[in-house]
């Protein structure tokens, strides 16, 4: 994660198609093989709050990804500082909400999709609240909505790439952010590591953006290797990795995930308790797939 040079990937890694603990010099010292990122921790709390209450509670989560960050050993990253800061000040959300770019924000929306996954109007609202918290900032914003809106349709037995041009117009995505999409969707048959360079390998949602539509467009009955190939692309592979992950997870279901991954993620058997919960907790659907 963040190794910007993928030459130095290739000579100090090779091929990274299974988990590894990370070695110096590093964001993630103190992780261990198959833990999370930042952004996996925060992901992590999110489906904690949910499977707690049987519901996406907005306060309830915020105060649960503070006490996160009380005495964190991961990376700590600017919209978190500047999200804690704004707090600690005293202003409320989502006026506490950093104006970070990074596509970040709208990466850790997969637990609201499960459990809003038939309610196609509050998913996208949850989706749009839990980023403001942390990255109010419109583009950012509306990538939640329109990522959520895609894997929603994915869950249903939409092809992925079908399912992002589905979204966009029903998460009514400003023009630039049109543009981002369809040079992604366009760049779907074009080598990965030489398009995300073109695109830009960074957090921000201008770069980020299209470097995952690429991914999901181009590797969407590939999990497995979408997921190597984003890693080997370097930058926020962590960011791109999650939405991706999501959408070709929630179009190839449980079996597109390597058992090894599966068994390899330390958080793993806590997960799949977490996810047990809330089918227990939260009202079953009618049956047949969620409306369109």
């Amino acid at each position: 994660h963040w190794i910007y040079e993928t030459r130095r990937i290739d000579e100090t890694l090779g091929r990274m198609s299974d988990f590894r603990k990370p070695t110096p010099p590093t964001y993630h010292p103190r992780r261990e093989c198959g833990e999370l990122t930042h952004y996996g921790d925060q992901t992590l709390v999110l489906l904690e709050s949910i499977a707690a209450s049987g519901k996406f509670d907005a306060q309830q989560y915020l105060a649960a990804w503070q006490e996160l960050f009380q005495n964190y050993d991961g990376y700590i990253d600017g919209a978190t500082r500047q999200t804690l800061a704004a707090i600690a000040a005293g202003s409320p959300p989502p006026e506490a909400g950093s104006s970070s770019r990074d596509l970040a924000g709208a990466a850790r929306i997969a637990p609201i999709v499960y459990l809003l996954r038939d309610d196609p109007e509050r998913l996208a609202a949850a989706a749009r609240r839990q980023t403001t918290l942390t990255h109010n900032h419109p583009q950012v914003i509306a990538a939640a909505e329109f990522y959520a809106r895609a894997a929603r349709h994915a869950l249903s037995g939409m092809p992925a790439r079908q399912a992002m041009e589905r979204s966009a117009g029903e998460a009514s995505l400003p023009s630039e952010m049109l543009d981002w999409l369809d040079s992604g969707l366009r760049s779907s048959g074009a080598d990965t590591r030489t398009t995300v360079l073109e695109f830009g390998q960074a957090c921000e949602i201008d770069q980020a953006f299209p470097a995952t539509v690429h991914l999901i467009a181009a590797y969407e009955s590939r999990l497995e290797e979408g997921l190597i190939e984003n890693v080997m692309a370097g930058g926020d592979s962590a960011g791109r990795g999650l939405i991706t992950g999501m959408l070709l997870g929630a179009a190839g279901g449980p079996d597109a995930l390597p058992r090894r991954w599966r068994e390899g993620m330390r958080a793993g058997g806590r997960i799949d308790l977490l996810l047990t919960r809330i089918d227990q907790t939260v009202p079953a659907p009618p049956d047949g797939p969620p409306a369109a």
